[in-house]
């Protein structure tokens, strides 16, 4: 089995682009989503560490959002919970899909938290910050302070897309993304 790392900003359309590649994706974010809705371990392990914000279960991402603006300490304190769990899952995910050619990592934090292996395939989605900005704005509950934190602890885009074998520029068109797909595809085969 190898692993195809996506990599890029916040909103440049890493999910997208990884289920184009057609094979099994685990998707972090949508992990996290499913912690802060199921999982009612994380919400004892958030309500402990961070009592004034997590009182009720399902964890409400307002509540994530007022904890992580409050202080800058409170952020670090929720990663460091939600990310072993997302480990977890991930391992979980790997074992699954053994079998399988490819699999996709759709993980905002691959390279920070150090999940990515030497012989990870890292792909590198470039896209305009204008066409970026225009599409997170779309999004339901989008905070610009939020955004800014979380690009904060994440590396450069420019260290991100030296690492990786492969770059593609989004355009945000399917036609467009599906050829860049089936170029990479088509060389990792080989």
């Amino acid at each position: 089995m190898k692993r195809i790392g996506i990599l890029g900003g916040i909103g440049s359309g890493k999910s997208y682009i990884a289920q184009i590649f057609g094979y099994p994706v685990f998707n972090a974010d949508k992990e996290v989503s499913h912690l802060y809705k199921k999982d009612k371990k994380i919400f004892y392990k958030l309500k402990k560490s961070l009592p004034k914000y997590f009182n009720k279960f399902p964890i409400n991402k307002d509540d994530v959002t007022r904890a992580i603006l409050d202080n800058e300490q409170n952020l670090k304190k929720i990663i460091k919970i939600i990310h072993l769990e997302i480990g977890k899952r991930m391992n979980k995910f790997l074992k699954k899909n053994k079998i399988k050619k490819f699999v996709v990592l759709d993980i905002p934090l691959l390279l920070e938290n150090k999940i990515n292996r030497k012989s990870d395939i890292l792909v590198f989605v470039d896209s305009k910050k204008n066409d970026v900005l225009k599409r997170l704005k779309k999004r339901r509950n989008f905070n610009f302070k939020i955004l800014k934190k979380f690009q904060n602890i994440q590396l450069s885009l420019d260290y991100k897309k030296k690492k990786s074998r492969f770059i593609i520029k989004n355009d945000f068109t399917k036609k467009t993304v599906t050829k860049y797909v089936k170029h990479i595809l088509t060389q990792i085969k080989k």
